[in-house]
């Protein structure tokens, strides 16, 4: 296919024509592509490669609408242009976890490959839930681009890049986790209206998202050993550096301890950083 012959056989290539690319559909496609060509061994970090380039931001449709999230409208689920304007919102989140997940494989290097395995697994994932959720949105008469979003999650990805500590504290286990505490009221909510097809999508993403949280937890306290500091303290330091000090709850513990968080951490985490 042509995108082998745009990768040659190199995963951060791959990689970058995955950030690259503006539309959202051939994004997925793509990832799910290169994500089967290195689970195949087809595609392979070179040993010798040129330093990643500076972040920028990656590729989307020119009709795609970014704002700032506090001129988000607000549209409750009992419409189906409410309906269909909250599942934009979580489509666009998956479509930015593509890039969060490729951005990781692409920009931080020199780790075991069980890190670039763990994060090409997250982008296929990423791309299968974008798939879904924009089949959801045709049913309902809309496609992906038709109401504005926002960068927030991007925004978090531009300002860690230097640092993949701080990138596997605060994408996956902040912004990302998050979405374990919110998705199961929004299922219960989706099914009282009648809407299952929908909840049912978002079952099977809050499933396997708990894998992906997990594996930034695995990573940052591999970040941690390396740099010989201790997790939790650093994890409330960064809270305060970049996300206010503190997270908002109420916390799913049950899925947040399956996706590595332990209990003495879930107790300090409304509280407001030292640091």
């Amino acid at each position: 296919m042509q995108w082998d012959q745009l990768a040659g056989g190199d995963l951060y290539l791959a990689a970058q024509a995955c950030l690259a690319e503006p539309d959202p559909v051939s994004k997925a496609a793509m990832t799910r592509h290169f994500a089967a060509a290195f689970r195949d061994g087809r595609l392979k970090a070179p040993a010798e490669a040129a330093p990643p380039a500076p972040i920028c931001m990656p590729g989307r449709p020119t009709r795609l609408e970014l704002v700032h999230p506090s001129r988000l409208p607000r549209r409750g689920l009992g419409s189906a242009s409410g309906r269909a304007a909250f599942i934009h919102a979580i489509a666009h989140i998956e479509l930015n976890a593509i890039d969060l997940a490729w951005d990781a494989v692409y920009r931080f290097r020199g780790l075991p490959a069980s890190f670039q395995a763990d994060w090409v697994s997250c982008a296929d994932d990423e791309a299968r839930h974008f798939g879904l959720l924009r089949a959801r949105l045709l049913a309902l008469g809309h496609d992906y681009a038709d109401f504005p979003a926002h960068n927030g999650l991007w925004e978090m990805c531009e300002k860690t890049a230097h640092d993949g500590l701080a990138r596997m504290a605060l994408v996956p286990r902040v912004l990302e986790a998050r979405g374990l505490d919110v998705t199961p009221a929004m299922i219960d909510k989706l099914r009282a209206l009648g809407d299952g097809e929908t909840a049912d999508v978002l079952e099977i993403i809050l499933r396997e998202e708990v894998a992906h949280v997990a594996a930034g937890t695995r990573w940052y306290h591999w970040y941690c050993r390396q740099a010989g500091v201790e997790p939790r303290n650093r994890f409330r330091e960064l809270l305060g550096e970049y996300a206010g000090g503190y997270l908002h709850g109420p916390f799913n513990d049950e899925a947040r301890l399956l996706a590595g968080f332990d209990a003495d951490e879930l107790l300090l985490l409304v509280e407001p950083s030292a640091g």
